[in-house]
C-alpha cells in the first residue's frame, strides 16, 4: 500500500425510497440528492452509475485542460461526452461494462499538442484509480452508529 497523500470525507444520509442527500466535506460544495431511477427510485437526481461517468468525464476533460494550458496551447472551450455501456455480469447483476468519453477541445488551427494526448490521462484521478482498482472497505453497524453488532467485509479489487 502506497503512502496516503491526503483525504477526505464525505456523509450520506436517506431522504426516502432510494434517495439520498451527499453532503460533503465542505459547505461551499452544498448537497447532492442523488436517486435510482424507475422503477426502485423517483429518479429525483443522478444515480451512483451517472455520477461516476460524470467524474470520469470531468475528470479526464480537467487533465486535458491542465495539459493543453501548460504545453500553453490555446482553448477556447472543451466539451465532452460520456457514453456508459451497462451488461449484466454472470450472476445477472447490473454493472458498468464500458465507458468512453469523448474530449472535444476548441484550438487554433494547426496547433500540435500530441504531447498532450500521451500523458494526460495519466493524471487524471478518478480515471486512473478505477482502471487500477480501488480498495473498498464494507463495515454494516446494526442498530446505533457505535452499536455492539458489527458485520465486516473487505473488498478488494486492486489485484
Amino acid at each position: 500500500m502506497t503512502k496516503p497523500a491526503g483525504s477526505f470525507s464525505l456523509h450520506i444520509d436517506h431522504i426516502d425510497g432510494y434517495e439520498f442527500k451527499i453532503l460533503f466535506d465542505r459547505p461551499s460544495l452544498g448537497d447532492l440528492v442523488v436517486d435510482e431511477p424507475p422503477p426502485l427510485g423517483r429518479d429525483q437526481g443522478p444515480n451512483p452509475a451517472r455520477l461516476l461517468a460524470g467524474a470520469l468525464g470531468s475528470c479526464l476533460s480537467a487533465s486535458l485542460l491542465f495539459c493543453l494550458r501548460r504545453a500553453k496551447v490555446p482553448v477556447s472551450d472543451l466539451q465532452s461526452d460520456v457514453e456508459v455501456e451497462l451488461v449484466r455480469n454472470e450472476r445477472q447483476r447490473l454493472r458498468l461494462g464500458r465507458v468512453k468519453v469523448n474530449l472535444y477541445p476548441k484550438t487554433e488551427p494547426g496547433i500540435d499538442f500530441r504531447s498532450c494526448l500521451e500523458q494526460f490521462e495519466d493524471f487524471c484521478v478518478v480515471t486512473q484509480s478505477v482502471r487500477e482498482g480501488i480498495e473498498v472497505e464494507v463495515e454494516v453497524r446494526a442498530g446505533v452508529q457505535t452499536g455492539p453488532e458489527v458485520l465486516t467485509t473487505a473488498i478488494s479489487t486492486a489485484d
